[in-house]
């Protein structure tokens, strides 16, 4: 019997077990939630214009990496994705190679088109022949061109004709993206128009690519790790002007502190330098300038803030307006129901208070249960005003 007893209290132990593990079990299956996420458009299209994929089935149309320096300096700029086909002409012959990268934003995708465009290219400045935000053609054919985040480098050498309308019609299949991610930098709107080389201007954001576009300053004394910004550009006639932008000023003095004796370090070599820090920005001329032309360019640049009133402001702004406008709305009428509610109580109170003494067959305004006190040192005797005054006989 006690044996059987065991195996009965065992076997109900199990059952008890099995049963709050089913209920377990149930209850995170009722919790799970599937969610479904589609993934994202492919990089480059399969065909566009008058030109097909090679591949027309790739297994992975979003594998491209970079390797070496260039995806060193792509990672500093905040890649994304990337993507390489090689398209043929549906009807002729030519072959063309293109190569695109997507960015996390506009100003990383700024930098990468500064790296990745090749020295002595020409930017095409004109709208008519322009394609995307911005395009840099090399001698032999490539073309180089932003378009928000994205930046395409198409290698037309074997083309075989021009491609101009083609990558236009490229350009419209690449992803679009708003709001703050599409906001370009300020900093290479600072560099004065007179005299300026566009095909010279480079933008950098890690210490890799500035000293990759030809940087003076040892890269890692820039300040990249403090997000700092570095802009380039050469002047006719003159030398190299480089603009440093930082967070906050004490970060740019600081800088500016450790570049004044870096020069003063370089000497002679590194040309006319004219250093001149403006808050968080850092202004400095190197290479041929006269010292009277240095000191003009670096005094006549200044930091600005831009009033507009004919352009959308972002969305983040109006959200921000719309939270303060109803805070303040909310403060405003508590503040008003709260001056209500007194006005209310207190004529409530004094009212009611005057009805009551009324209706006990009192004066409504006086309060004769007080206490007085008389100082003026007779002595008299207390009486109720409901008594009326002793006569002076």
């Amino acid at each position: 019997m006690v044996d059987i007893y065991i195996k009965l209290k065992v076997a109900a132990r199990l059952v008890l077990v099995l049963a709050v593990a089913g209920m377990t079990a149930q209850a995170g299956g009722q919790t799970k939630t599937t969610m479904l996420v589609e993934p994202p458009a492919p990089l480059l299209p399969l065909s566009f214009g008058a030109w097909q994929a090679e591949d027309a089935a790739p297994s992975c149309r979003d594998c491209f990496e970079p390797e070496g320096q260039v995806a060193d300096v792509l990672k500093e700029d905040g890649l994304h994705r990337g993507a390489r086909m090689i398209y043929r002409r549906q009807k002729g012959a030519g072959t063309l190679e293109v190569t695109a990268f997507q960015f996390v934003d506009a100003t990383g995708a700024l930098s990468a088109f500064s790296f990745l465009r090749e020295p002595g290219s020409r930017i095409v400045s004109s709208p008519a022949g322009k394609i995307g935000s911005e395009l840099a053609v090399a001698d032999r054919g490539d073309y180089v061109f932003r378009s928000g985040t994205t930046v395409v480098v198409a290698d037309a050498s074997k083309a075989g004709a021009s491609v101009v309308s083609d990558l236009r019609r490229l350009e419209t299949t690449l992803p679009k993206i708003g709001g703050p991610q599409a906001q370009m930098p300020m900093l290479p709107t600072l560099l004065p128009q007179k005299g300026l080389e566009a095909d010279t201007v480079r933008y950098a954001l890690g210490p890799v690519g500035y000293q990759a576009m030809g940087g003076v300053l040892p890269g890692a004394m820039v300040g990249f790790d403090k997000s700092a910004e570095a802009v380039m550009a050469k002047y006719a006639g003159r030398g190299l002007l480089t603009l440093l932008l930082y967070p906050t000023p004490q970060i740019a003095g600081s800088h500016g502190r450790a570049i004044e004796s870096e020069m003063n370090r370089q000497g002679a070599s590194a040309g006319t330098v004219k250093l001149r820090r403006e808050g968080p920005l850092v202004l400095m001329t190197t290479g041929s300038w006269s010292p009277a032309a240095a000191k003009q360019m670096v005094e006549g640049i200044h930091l600005r803030d831009q009033l507009t009133w004919n352009k959308a402001m972002p969305l983040e702004f109006h959200s921000e307006v719309r939270k303060t406008f109803s805070l303040l709305s909310s403060i405003a009428i508590l503040s008003g129901l709260l001056m209500l509610a007194a006005v209310v109580l207190g004529f409530f109170f004094g009212f009611g208070r005057a009805a009551i003494r009324v209706m006990q067959g009192k004066p409504a305004a006086t309060e004769p249960e007080f206490l007085r006190i008389d100082l003026s040192g007779q002595s008299k005797k207390i009486h109720l005003e409901s008594q009326g005054p002793e006569s002076g006989g």
